[in-house]
């Protein structure tokens, strides 16, 4: 039979060692904490605990009692320095929030450094990046259009050959990669268009292309216009290479987007006083593009930056930019004539207006045909991207008015060290000249002529000398002589290409001041050592002169004094509007002088002008065969070849002697032009 457990039995507390237990002691303590705890003020130790909510933005950061600044506790709040020390008491007696220790301040951890890695190395890893890039966009540029703008990210390195190599390479992709059409900007698309797959991704790329090509511009001008550093090799500076770059470019693709950009960037390197190689370079450029330019918007756009940075300037600016205008293919192509304000088209009358058409009948079904196919020219016009002819001429009507606003502004200004290329200028476009422009321009040919006379400009010569200081880099000197010739040439040829008859009677043009000029300038112009010698002729310098040499190698106009002169005369002499209007006494004034400068000139030129005789006494024989007739004269008094007018010098009271002399010339060719003028006499 099982056992029952011992039944435990309940133990009392312990007695204290006075015998009476502990029951009147813990009377006594819960007497005193119950009278003490009357005493707490529980609110108040409740308030100031620090608590982890949102700090109190409206709270101010010094204390308002104290004047001092708050302190920020281990949870991080702020509160006022004097109630720290109590916080940290009830942190200690209020064990609810766990022990309040202070973190020790611990060292931040710094980012490890990256090795620095030679210039050398860099250069090496950015050329195979940008071939990466290059090959990838030449193999498929369609499938990579983000390539451009990585191609720019590699340009934007510290070192300058890394710099120069991501030029070249863009330079190199854009030009390989530009198609032959301008592509629209994309506002231009139409926003509910469907597109396919395949045209997504070329407008996709396209507008790529146009905004990295964009920038890669800006690019460019902005090192275009780095000045050069103390000691570099303007050959190797960033600024030769962008010049090259866009120089290259606007030969490449001129059709293509901001065109102007690049011509911007051009026109701000030619306007520099002092040319250089990258000087150069551009004017090459620029020739290239008008030489060749079939639209003529690109020449428009041009002639136009170049004509506002010139007048910018004030015409301070070098004799071969004007010479640009020279290019234009407007001798050839442009069958109008203009001036500086207005431009006469070969379909208006002589007054403006246009000329009235003949109508011709059609019937309906006629004019619906004709109006088709003006609508299906129209589009294929675009879809070639040709231009019409009528627009063609309009923008080069508008360049060639600037082109003669510019010229006549530099005549008015008499800018010294372009008054030669002005003349060209107007020599070579002078039969694309309207008659409204024959006043005022025949006026300041005849200034030029007598400033040439007297050495000296009559308005601007104390200007020239206050500018000495200033314009040291355009003291070349003026050829006078070579700049009369041409002022000559410029008249005779304003009527030559236009209907001479109605121009003199309705704008009563003399001309009578040239001719007298031409005249009394013969014999200087036969002594002229230089006679013969063109702007790329080979030529010491004279010895006993002031050693500057008036030709300039830049000279588009490469002809001789010779040729000039010999304009002059056949302009004067045989005039190809009305060759039988020469008075007689101008043709043996010529006839005479002419026979004397032989005596003086070199060979070559010596058979210039008998040439000229002999076509003189072809067309005019009968006039002047008195002079070789000793026996025979046609008035009273004595031959003064010095005079001041052309009929005053009395010129049928000598006689051309001069023929018996050059029958001994020393070239054999002299001998046969004399040999052959005296057979057309004996024939009259």
């Amino acid at each position: 039979m099982a056992s029952h457990p011992p039944k435990r039995r309940r133990l009392t507390p312990p007695r204290s060692v006075d015998g009476q237990g502990s029951t009147k002691t813990d009377t006594k303590v819960q007497k005193s904490f119950f009278k003490s705890a009357t005493d707490w003020n529980l609110e108040n130790d409740y308030e100031s605990r620090p608590r982890k909510g949102k700090k109190d933005k409206k709270k101010t950061i010094a204390d308002a009692t104290t004047g001092r600044l708050p302190v920020k506790t281990a949870t991080g709040s702020w509160v006022p320095q004097d109630d720290v020390e109590s916080i940290a008491s009830d942190a200690e007696w209020l064990e609810s929030d766990g022990d309040h220790e202070v973190p020790p301040d611990e060292p931040v951890p710094r980012a490890p450094e990256q090795p620095k890695i030679p210039e050398r190395d860099q250069i090496k890893n950015a050329q195979e990046e940008l071939a990466k890039i290059a090959s990838l966009i030449n193999e498929d540029p369609e499938d990579h259009p983000g390539a451009f703008k990585a191609l720019a990210a590699v340009g934007d390195s510290r070192l300058k050959a890394v710099r120069k190599l991501a030029l070249l390479t863009q330079m190199a992709v854009y030009k390989d990669v530009i198609p032959g059409y301008r592509i629209r900007p994309a506002s231009e698309d139409p926003a509910v268009e469907k597109l396919s797959k395949d045209v997504k991704k070329v407008r996709i790329f396209e507008q790529a292309l146009v905004t990295g090509y964009h920038a890669y511009l800006k690019t460019l001008a902005t090192h275009a216009s780095t000045p050069l550093v103390k000691g570099e090799k303007r050959t190797k500076s960033l600024s030769s290479i962008a010049i090259t770059c866009a120089c290259t470019l606007l030969g490449a693709v001129p059709h293509f987007n901001f065109r102007s950009d690049l011509l911007r960037i051009l026109v701000r390197k030619l306007s520099a006083r002092m040319p250089d190689a990258d000087f150069i370079k551009c004017r090459k450029a620029i020739e290239t593009l008008l030489h060749e330019d079939e639209e003529g918007r690109p020449s428009m756009e041009a002639v136009s930056l170049l004509t506002k940075m010139m007048k910018a300037r004030e015409y301070h600016c070098d004799e071969s930019v004007l010479n640009l205008f020279l290019h234009l293919r407007l001798l050839s192509e442009f069958g109008g004539k203009a001036s500086h304000d207005d431009v006469d088209r070969p379909d208006e009358a002589p007054n403006g207006k246009k000329l009235r058409q003949k109508k011709e009948f059609r019937t309906k079904k006629q004019r619906k045909l004709v109006k088709e196919q003006k609508a299906a020219e129209k589009v294929i016009a675009q879809a070639d991207a040709t231009i019409a002819h009528e627009e063609r001429d309009q923008m080069q009507s508008e360049t060639l008015k600037m082109v003669f606003a510019t010229y006549f502004r530099i005549l008015k200004a008499r800018s010294p060290h372009l008054m030669g290329a002005v003349l060209e200028g107007l020599a070579k476009y002078s039969h694309l000249i309207n008659q409204n422009f024959f006043g005022d321009l025949l006026e300041a040919l005849k200034d030029l002529i007598r400033a040439a006379e007297l050495g000296e400009s009559e308005e601007s010569g104390d200007e020239d000398e206050e500018m000495a200081d200033t314009d040291n880099d355009f003291s070349d000197v003026r050829d006078t002589s070579r700049e009369a010739l041409l002022c000559t040439v410029t008249a005779f040829a304003l009527l030559a290409g236009q209907d001479a008859h109605n121009a003199r009677t309705g704008l009563h043009l003399d001309l009578s001041f040239f001719i007298t000029h031409l005249y009394r300038s013969l014999f200087s112009l036969s002594v002229n050592a230089d006679l013969e010698l063109g702007a790329k002729s080979l030529h010491l310098p004279d010895p006993d002169g002031s050693g500057v040499d008036k030709r300039k190698d830049f000279k588009v106009n490469l002809q001789t004094t010779t040729v000039l002169m010999m304009r002059c005369l056949s302009g004067v002499l045989l005039p190809p509007w009305n060759i039988r209007s020469v008075p007689p006494l101008r043709l043996a004034a010529f006839s005479k002088q002419l026979m004397s400068i032989c005596l003086h000139m070199p060979e070559r030129s010596c058979e210039a002008v008998l040439g000229l005789l002999q076509d003189i006494l072809h067309t005019h024989g009968k006039k002047i065969n008195a002079l070789w007739n000793t026996e025979e004269r046609k008035g009273d008094g004595t031959f003064k070849p010095l005079s001041e007018t052309v009929e005053g010098s009395n010129p049928f009271t000598a006689t051309i002697w001069e023929g018996e002399l050059l029958k001994k010339h020393y070239c054999p060719k002299v001998r046969e032009e004399l040999k052959l003028m005296e057979k057309s006499l004996r024939s009259i």
